[in-house]
């Protein structure tokens, strides 16, 4: 990669594309399908979810063990019900829940893409800064040594 310090204002202004919303770009990309996932991984990792799964569990197993025999639903000790449905949230969230984490790391890639194109434009900027800087140090010298001269 060979490396170009603009040499003019206009020409780094030339060089400058527009900032992109890498955000917005990466979202509407996603099927409905990869947004749901999406939708599932932000939602399952809450306090709210664990506190719902929580109080479901309690709820079912103290019913299943307190509540009178009669009303049981579910028998005591195994709870092949509870046991039943919570393998199949299981079952279902997990895959669910890669998949959102494999798109967030993709998002993630793609911002630290637009990051690293975001640096090496600051670093031209500031190399042509530095340069012009510079040639108007050049420009002050020659000045005051023209100025002692008189």
């Amino acid at each position: 990669m060979t490396k170009h310090t603009p040499k003019s204002i206009a020409e780094l202004k030339a060089l400058r594309a527009p900032l992109r919303n890498i955000n917005e770009e990466h979202y509407q990309q996603l099927s409905g399908l990869e947004k749901l996932a999406i939708l599932v991984t932000r939602r399952v990792g809450t306090m709210g979810f664990f506190l719902i799964i929580f109080s479901w569990t309690a709820f079912w197993l103290g019913w299943n063990v307190l509540a009178p025999e009669t009303l049981r639903f579910d028998p005591y000790p195994a709870f092949v019900t509870w046991l039943f449905i919570s393998n199949m949230i299981q079952i279902l969230l997990m895959p669910l829940i890669m998949v959102g984490q494999n798109l967030r790391a993709a998002h993630s890639e793609k911002r630290a893409a637009v990051d690293l194109e975001i640096n090496l434009k600051a670093e031209r900027e500031i190399e042509t800064i530095l340069q012009h800087l510079e040639n108007q140090d050049e420009l002050i010298l020659k000045i005051i040594k023209e100025l002692e001269k008189k």
